[in-house]
């Protein structure tokens, strides 16, 4: 029998977070998922089940965030996964809203791995979710671009600062069956047209991936792209 691991999911009330979360729970992992409220992300805690437990708290709000996880003891596995959604275009900029993105991305996952890192051992590993508006941005996708490239950058210094531990990042193209996806079939399709694959990318897709990255102790370092090759063509 494999020994239990202690694993936080940051961002985990919905999406791909709240997937891998659920995956963890059902091997008999014990879990921490967080969200922003702590009504809505104490009863997904509770329908996620097994050993999991909630926690709120907003990377928006870095240093607050920082004193919420005071309890966490133990960290094995650590996968920053919360996100902000904003379509922000330059012609009509709304600098607030970019600043909150970018701090819950970039400032936030840092802060998270300052207070968190001393509390994972050696041979722990974290994943940070970015995405491929780094690489293929669409119109409105100026700060999400911004945050996802940022992401792409920081994996690294953050894997040499944090050695042994290891940190990777994944960059999952349109993932089809998200709540933010799963009502917007034209986005769907014309990912699923450019991808070698010609099938969509699925959130047990991106847990799986985040699962290797997590247990390969050879990974490290590295930008995962998971869209079924459509950033080929």
């Amino acid at each position: 029998m494999r020994e239990r691991r202690h694993v936080v999911v940051i961002g985990g009330t919905s999406g791909i977070g709240r997937d891998f979360a659920q995956s963890c729970a059902d091997r008999g992992d014990d879990v921490v998922i967080t969200g922003r409220t702590e009504e809505r992300t104490k009863r997904i805690a509770d329908e996620i089940g097994g050993r999991t437990r909630g926690l709120a708290l907003d990377l928006a709000d870095p240093d607050r965030a920082a004193r919420e996880l005071s309890d966490v003891d133990r960290v094995d596995w650590l996968v920053l996964s919360a996100l902000d959604r904003d379509d922000n275009r330059v012609r009509d900029y709304r600098p607030a809203d970019a600043a909150r993105l970018l701090t819950v991305k970039l400032v936030g996952y840092t802060t998270v791995l300052s207070v968190l890192a001393p509390r994972m051992p050696e041979h722990g590993a974290v994943v940070l979710i970015g995405g491929l508006a780094s690489h293929r941005p669409y119109p409105g996708s100026t700060t999400v671009t911004t945050a996802n490239g940022g992401i792409g950058a920081l994996v690294r210094t953050l894997a040499m600062e944090l050695a042994p531990i290891r940190v990777n990042a994944l960059h999952p193209s349109i993932v089809a069956d998200t709540p933010f996806w799963s009502d917007k079939p034209a986005a769907r399709d014309a990912a699923v047209a450019r991808a070698l694959t010609k099938r969509p990318v699925t959130m047990r897709d991106c847990t799986g991936a985040i699962t290797f990255l997590l247990e390969n102790p050879s990974v490290n370092g590295v930008n995962l792209s998971i869209d079924g090759g459509e950033t080929f063509i």
